[in-house]
């Protein structure tokens, strides 16, 4: 397909290419976006023309992961990720994948791509963080929503896993192996429950719960709606890939998914070796053959490129480790076996089938072709069907590989034909529900490590009565969809129990340790915001933790051998390897079972409760338990827009903590959500930030105090109810490429210099029409107030630009940093401006005017201004004639002269204009040493 255009400003939306390629957006009072289109493909379109114009960052940052490029933008930060995209080769396995869709899935998949397009630039427009990052938007090839999809997951098998129990045999002993296996760092769960109708006030089915994820600024799902002849579906979209995945509500059928916690990819232990050529071979069962090998190059911002030799033998890609002649524990080799890998399938042909499920029936066929990752699923419909089932590709192999790293050699460790039969079962009909909170329930034979089985038995615990039974007089169960936020929001730590029990017969306790200890024994376990008893036991825990890491029999994989510090092992994986943490989530396994006697462990909680005491230091829970969401953009500092939040990693409001690291959480509820099958538009949903991913958009953050205080916004379904907005009037249709001036990167340059440090900077000129909008966001900023625009609109702005452009002696540019919009400048030639009535103006001089792009900062990149300014002073003087450069900054603007007096400026004096006092500064040639 080519690329999509973008035809703006058509009455009724209208191209010529009649309704079926016309695409309506309305937004409710959240500004979700509701997309309404004549085709599946036009709405696929849309969809990802609304995802280019409201997550442009989100969405480019995804791509370059996909690719392995982020380090030239992020810098050294991003490498490690880069080059294990590059070593694990996502993007070349997503191109692969593509090739075997189906055509129509192919088609569709390609329109959402040409919409990405088509809204790219102008979502860039709107993003700060491009300026800041030095990035200019890219274009994407059909197969990267693919690769998203890919990127996104690759690690929720979590089989970094396999290296820590790798490391526990070989420190511990082999029958130590899953001694700390739990839901643990890196892995990603949810909660998810179905009622029947039976225990519902409507008597339909209601089905409700959270992904627990990475909390990320903006979201990693965006509540959407999509909505053509064919089907209308409201759910949690990941902002990159068409359709509606995990979270949908058709109408008539609704479903929700969790982490099945299956082990389904595998690590091989790989002897290799360099050929006389320079080539690379591998050992496998039948000896010594030439496998894959190439080098790539990471580019890194700020720092030297970095290569990656890129190798993959018959088992997978080498993700670890670099070619040696003599194999060696110290540096092993191992590469990853994963399904899209070897099958060149996704599963992308059931995202289609899934927004036109009409029942439960039509959308349990559609996922016996789910692929990545394996997810256990709940589903009902309005006829009171129900499902509850795993789905997904789990290889047969032996079970050895779902525990270790396996030889590669040995052909006892290959996969075999087909895959692992999927579990499925019925509904309790006694309790009317069903639960799926990634414990060892019904994916229990497809996985090692699976959650600690609280939430789930809280959540059952939790629907045995609606809240307030009691008070309304009801003896029966009946739900409604409002009521489903106290199951959200519930705090109990149930994994408490057997710290607190040892506590109980801790001896020999000081009068301080033993207040502590009454305390605690009768604290009612939740995890409260203003708890200060939560507070307390969070610190018991923590320091219990250290005191195991700390315990002999423990050293061996805490001490300076700890596994995270090995060389062997890059950073990326890390979280996994870091022993603490592991101690601190299996704290309840490793006070129960016999590793340490039973006295130790009593001394330990004892020393642990004498320590706490003796602090005397207490604070609400919520103080101290804040959430850390992760920005892509190095740097970057979240605005602080909640109160102290509730839960714990076991609680079911799991906002996860790392116990004996921090308090703070990272990981916690990416959504919720609440799918009411008998009037869809009883449903409830939220997300922790809000529509836009736009900083400083009205809709970025405005979901937040929902979210922290557990409530949930309305689905709104009534088309009457929603406000068609002016994306409504854009019509796209298959055309060549993007006009160049629309796209500032396109256009020709009066002027291009690379500035060393900094980026290749371009001067092009400004178009009226197509930057209006971007401008009209930088004039108007309080920050750009001497600028003398703060109030105009974006038709007055570009009347003024189109004025400018009209003058044979006054220009005005762009100044792209690497491609990105970076600053507005502006020539004029004094004695043809009004600044030349208010001086002496000699032969030669020439003026300019300087806006630099919001987001840029001192803070962003050092010297960002000074290095613009040395491209700009470089354009003027390439002109010999000009011989003196003239500004005339507003005289307030103390920032702005100072920054004029640092690179050679001379100040002269103040000059009286109608709109401002002004204070001109001249630099010469001969200053620069250029006469």
């Amino acid at each position: 397909m080519t690329t999509a255009d973008v035809d703006s400003e058509r009455p009724n939306g209208r191209s010529g290419h009649g309704p079926a390629d016309d695409f309506e957006v309305f937004r409710d009072d959240w500004g979700i976006p509701h997309l309404k289109a004549g085709s599946a493909l036009a709405l696929a379109r849309a969809q990802g023309h609304n995802a280019a114009l409201d997550r442009a960052w989100q969405l480019e940052t995804e791509r370059h992961r996909v690719l392995g490029t982020t380090a030239a933008y992020l810098g050294a930060e991003a490498v490690d990720w880069d080059r294990f995209a590059r070593r694990a080769r996502l993007a070349d396995t997503a191109r692969r994948c593509f090739g075997r869709l189906a055509p129509e899935t192919a088609a569709w998949v390609s329109a959402y791509v040409d919409g990405v397009n088509a809204g790219l630039a102008e979502g860039a427009a709107r993003a700060p963080e491009f300026a800041a990052a030095g990035l200019a938007p890219g274009r994407w090839e059909p197969w990267t929503p693919l690769g998203v999809w890919l990127s996104t997951h690759i690690l929720f098998a979590g089989f970094p896993t396999k290296l820590w129990r790798e490391e526990v045999a070989r420190r511990l002993g082999d029958g130590r192996a899953t001694l700390f296996a739990t839901d643990g760092p890196g892995t990603s769960g949810s909660n998810g429950w179905l009622l029947t109708g039976a225990r519902t006030t409507t008597g339909a089915p209601v089905i409700a719960g959270d992904p627990h994820r990475f909390i990320e600024d903006p979201g990693v799902y965006q509540q959407i709606r999509l909505a053509c002849p064919e089907f209308d579906v409201v759910g949690l979209a990941v902002p990159g890939v068409p359709g509606i995945a995990h979270f949908g509500h058709a109408g008539g059928v609704a479903w929700a998914i969790t982490n099945a916690m299956a082990d389904y990819q595998d690590l091989y232990r790989e002897q290799l070796r360099r050929t006389a050529d320079g080539g690379v071979e591998a050992l496998g069962p039948d000896g010594w053959y030439a496998v894959h090998a190439h080098t790539e190059t990471v580019e890194v911002a700020g720092g030297e490129p970095e290569t990656v030799e890129v190798v993959e033998t018959d088992r997978g890609p080498v993700i670890i480790g670099d070619v040696h002649d003599e194999p060696s524990p110290d540096a092993p080799v191992i590469s990853l076996r994963y399904p899209p890998r070897v099958t060149g399938d996704l599963g992308f042909d059931v995202l289609p089938a899934l927004l036109r499920a009409r029942t439960v029936a039509d959308l349990d066929a559609a996922l016996d072709g789910w692929v990545e990752p394996v997810n256990v699923v709940l589903a009902a419909d309005t006829t009171g069907a129900t499902l509850h089932r795993v789905a997904g590709h789990v290889p047969v192999r032996p079970h050895e590989n779902r525990l270790r790293v396996v030889p590669a050699h040995d052909p006892a460790y290959a996969w075999r034909e087909g895959a692992e039969p999927l579990p499925r079962t019925e509904v309790d009909p006694v309790t009317g529900t069903a639960v799926m909170a990634n414990e060892r329930g019904l994916a229990a034979p497809l996985g090692i490590e699976f959650a600690p089985p609280h939430r789930a038995h809280r959540i059952r615990e939790l629907l045995g009565a609606p809240p307030g039974a009691g008070e309304r007089g009801l003896t029966g169960p009946p739900w409604s969809s409002a009521d489903m936020a106290a199951v959200h929001t519930d705090t109990r730590l149930a994994s408490s129990r057997q710290l607190l029990s040892l506590l109980a017969w801790a001896p020999d306790l000081g009068p301080d340790a033993e207040r502590l200890r009454d305390r605690l024994l009768l604290w009612d376990r939740h995890m409260d915001a203003d708890s200060t008893d939560a507070t307390l036991y969070s610190r018991l825990r923590a320091d219990v933790v250290h005191r195991l890491a700390a315990h002999p029999a423990l050293r061996p994989v805490t001490g300076d051998a700890d596994p995270w510090r090995s060389a062997a092992y890059p950073p990326l994986f890390r979280p996994w390897l870091a022993a603490v943490p592991r101690i601190g989530y299996a704290l309840e396994t490793l006070l129960t079972v016999g590793l340490l006697p039973y006295e130790d462990r009593l001394a330990i909680v004892a020393a642990s409760a004498e320590a706490v005491a003796a602090t005397q230091a207490e604070s609400p829970w919520g103080q101290v338990h804040r959430v850390s969401p992760w920005q892509a953009l190095p740097g970057a500092t979240p605005e602080e827009v909640w109160p102290g939040l509730a839960g714990d990693h076991d609680c079911v409001l799991s906002t996860s903590s790392v116990p004996g690291i921090t308090d703070l959480f990272a990981r916690g509820p990416a959504a919720r959500y609440v799918w009411d099958l008998a009037r869809r538009e009883d449903s409830l949903w939220v997300v922790p930030f809000g529509a836009s991913g736009v900083p400083g958009s009205a809709h970025h953050r405005d979901q937040s105090e929902l979210w922290a205080s557990g409530r949930l916004a309305p689905v709104v379904t009534d088309w009457n109810l929603l406000h068609r907005t002016e994306e409504s009037t854009t019509t796209m249709t298959t055309t060549p490429e993007p006009t160049t001036s629309a796209v500032p990167a396109l256009r020709p340059a009066v002027h291009e210099q690379k500035v060393e440090g900094f980026g290749v900077v371009r001067l092009v000129p400004v178009d009226p029409a197509a930057d209006a909008g971007l401008l009209h966001g930088w004039v108007t900023e309080e920050r750009a107030r001497f600028w003398g625009m703060a109030d105009h609109t974006r038709e007055q702005v570009r009347e003024i630009y189109e004025f400018v452009g009209s003058l044979p002696t006054h220009h005005a540019y762009l100044a792209l940093r690497d491609g990105v919009p970076a600053a507005l400048f502006q020539t004029y030639e004094p004695d043809a401006d009004p600044v030349g009535e208010c001086y002496d103006v000699q032969p030669g001089d020439f003026g300019i005017h300087l806006l630099i792009a919001p987001a840029e900062g001192e803070g962003a990149v050092k010297g960002y201004t000074d290095a613009l300014l040395t491209a700009f002073i470089g354009y003027v003087f390439s002109d010999p004639a000009h011989l003196r450069v003239v500004v005339e900054p507003d005289a307030r603007n103390e920032k702005a002269l100072a920054r004029m007096v640092r690179v050679g400026f001379e100040l002269g004096p103040e000059i009286r204009k109608p709109e401002k006092t002004a204070r001109l500064a001249f630099l010469t040639r001969a200053a620069l040493g250029l006469a």
